[in-house]
């Protein structure tokens, strides 16, 4: 006989029915899921390249009108390739550690005569004339032969990026006017590494100078994402 002062501890098992998410409910939920996170992503990436694309809108859209642009934008920019180069003492270099600065880059070989010395010349006059926006910027120059660089230019070049490329990757990334050299050019990079403009072949003073004012309005167009210094 059960004790009637004993607790009753069992009880019956509920029977409640569950019903269980469709597949089709599920695969859906997923793919919003997915979806939102995408836009997410993709929302984050419009607010990071803001700046970028604001400062290039300023300078090539909402400018003055009758200002035009002594360089020839280079559309679509091209991005650095990812190739290895040596400076003159021989270290190999990655070319892309370059991004972080406004690049000015000349190309020519190492036997550099009285042509290529006087480019050299107006790039770096060109950069210096910059003042207090110089430390933006680098004079790079890209030597595209194992010539042996004249040690009578050497000490001039102490402020320069010296570094070999090979022709045939140089080729693949700027390019010269129709009916120019790769040598007969000053060639601008951006920050992040975007080949953007070309400027006229074989400069003279008088180019030099509206080289520097596109420089400069570019740096000012720039000054609300790009620092100095990588």
């Amino acid at each position: 006989m059960q004790d009637a002062s004993r607790p009753q501890t069992d009880q019956p098992l509920g029977m409640t029915v569950y019903d269980l998410p469709s597949p089709i409910d599920a695969v859906q939920a997923d793919a919003k899921r997915v979806g939102n996170g995408r836009l997410r992503m993709l929302m984050v990436l419009l607010v990071c390249a803001a700046p970028v694309l604001a400062s290039y809108f300023t300078y090539y859209v909402v400018r003055p009108e009758g200002r035009r642009n002594f360089g020839e934008l280079i559309e679509p920019m091209r991005a650095l390739p990812d190739v290895k180069v040596q400076s003159l003492s021989g270290a190999a270099v990655q070319l892309s550690e370059l991004k972080g600065q406004w690049l000015l880059v000349s190309v020519a070989g190492g036997d550099c005569q009285a042509e290529c010395q006087h480019q050299l010349y107006l790039q770096r006059q060109i950069l210096t004339s910059l003042g207090k926006e110089r430390p933006r910027t680098e004079w790079v120059w890209l030597v595209n032969d194992a010539a042996a660089v004249p040690a009578n230019i050497l000490p001039g070049l102490k402020e320069a990026t010296v570094l070999r490329m090979p022709a045939e990757a140089l080729a693949q990334w700027l390019q010269p006017a129709k009916g120019q050299l790769l040598q007969d050019h000053l060639y601008l990079v951006d920050p992040r590494g975007q080949w953007m403009m070309r400027f006229p072949a074989k400069l003279s003073t008088e180019g030099a100078l509206k080289t520097k004012r596109d420089v400069e309005r570019l740096l000012r167009a720039s000054s609300s994402w790009d620092e100095a210094g990588r």
